[in-house]
């Protein structure tokens, strides 16, 4: 596995270790497997409520701190200033950790429009050592541009859904244009994909599973895709997609599977919004 050079000159892994709902002793066990298995990216977040087993689960890896990418998420409770630095130290002392790599705002909730103070937070986070670089999730191109115009500072990732289903053209050109790094959450479509003939057929042919055709193409499209995954089995595999590559016809015949309507749960960040 490569990494992602970041526009602030820090660098990424190329795929990443999701960890929605791994929660407890036994989300602590999986996320262990997982980097024992050879992921050095965690993606969390504060409303997961799982920060204190991922914390839980790099220490049971054994794994030295300086090789991981620990990612976590502010909650749009917390945009006020103040609330996002408190609540920010609230996640670093549930984990156990120093500093989180990365910390991204969860939605920009623009009906709120209190995604720039939050932002301006995560630029003075930066600045006090409690993390080392600064994104979004589901930020649409003018709010990234607003973001740009109000504070001098661009993101370097934005995690937005992205999968077969959604793939997202205009707004990873955007991004590109920006230097920003595009991550994927929800990669394989939540399972929705999986069973698609085209995925499988091309599956067939690469001698793999759908899933890791689905990430193969997210990662022939420079995205950072961020699987989850329970079963060490499943983990591993997730893992074997650096050993083979799609062909031109093969990346436009999934790249033609994109609906206007993809999205799982109709999550327009237009117009939802998360706390």
């Amino acid at each position: 596995m490569e990494n992602y050079q970041l526009a602030d000159g820090y660098q990424i892994p190329q795929l990443g270790f999701g960890t929605y709902k791994l929660r407890g002793q036994a989300g602590a066990h999986a996320i262990a497997t997982a980097l024992n298995s050879g992921y050095r990216l965690l993606d969390t977040a504060y409303n997961y409520e799982n920060e204190g087993a991922v914390g839980a689960g790099i220490r049971q890896a054994g794994i030295a701190r300086l090789e991981l990418t620990v990612v976590s998420k502010l909650p749009g409770r917390y945009y006020h200033r103040q609330d996002a630095i408190n609540a920010l130290q609230e996640s670093l002392l549930r984990s156990g950790l120093d500093y989180f790599d990365l910390y991204l705002l969860h939605w920009p909730n623009p009906k709120r429009d209190e995604y720039v103070e939050a932002w301006q937070a995560l630029i003075d986070a930066k600045r006090f050592g409690l993390v080392r670089s600064i994104g979004v999730c589901n930020f649409l191109p003018e709010y990234l541009d607003r973001l740009q115009t109000e504070t001098g500072e661009l993101p370097v990732l934005n995690q937005i859904e992205l999968h077969p289903y959604f793939n997202q053209a205009a707004q990873r050109q955007a991004d590109a244009e920006r230097g920003i790094v595009t991550a994927a959450w929800s990669p394989l479509g939540r399972g929705a994909v999986l069973q698609d003939p085209v995925i499988q057929a091309i599956a067939n042919a690469h001698h793999k599973n759908a899933g890791q055709v689905i990430l193969r193409w997210g990662l022939q499209h420079e995205i950072l895709p961020i699987p989850k995954a329970a079963s060490p089995v499943r983990q591993r595999g997730n893992l074997a997609v650096f050993d083979f590559t799609l062909t031109a016809a093969e990346m436009a015949q999934i790249d033609g599977l994109t609906r206007a309507d993809g999205r799982l749960k109709g999550q327009d960040p237009a117009t939802y919004e998360e706390f």
